[in-house]
């Protein structure tokens, strides 16, 4: 089993920047894959980013790439997203999600249904 706990949402303003942490607990392994997600009212949760916990490689989705970024502290066991030029339709719930990593090391899991846990999850709201 494993947990995870986000936290570090909140009220920001377009163009400003949040970080959100997820911290795990529990039985976690090298080879998980570390991923965050969003739900905005009314639509599917969307893959957003993961890191690879062992080998550190990330990817994103189009939509943030090149204002996110997922990072991983092992001596924490916490991932970080951090969140800049934020705009209002990245307001959503942001969830941390995991999964234990059998495939090579550039498979990309952004499937919500491929990862086995999740955190609680962490409100952000963007404000134009």
């Amino acid at each position: 089993q494993v947990q995870l706990v986000e936290s570090g949402g909140g009220l920001v303003q377009s163009g400003g920047s949040l970080r959100l942490s997820c911290a795990a607990s529990g039985r976690i392994f090298s080879n998980y894959v570390m991923g965050w997600f969003r739900q905005a009212p009314g639509k599917e949760r969307e893959f957003v980013a993961a890191i690879n916990w062992s080998t550190g490689y990330t990817y994103y989705a189009d939509s943030v790439k090149g204002r996110f970024t997922i990072s991983a502290d092992n001596t924490k066991n916490t991932v970080y997203l951090q969140m800049n030029s934020l705009k209002p339709e990245d307001t959503a719930v942001y969830y941390c999600a995991t999964v234990r990593s059998y495939a090579s090391g550039r498979y990309k899991y952004t499937g919500s249904s491929e990862y086995d846990y999740w955190g609680q999850g962490t409100q952000v709201t963007v404000s134009s």
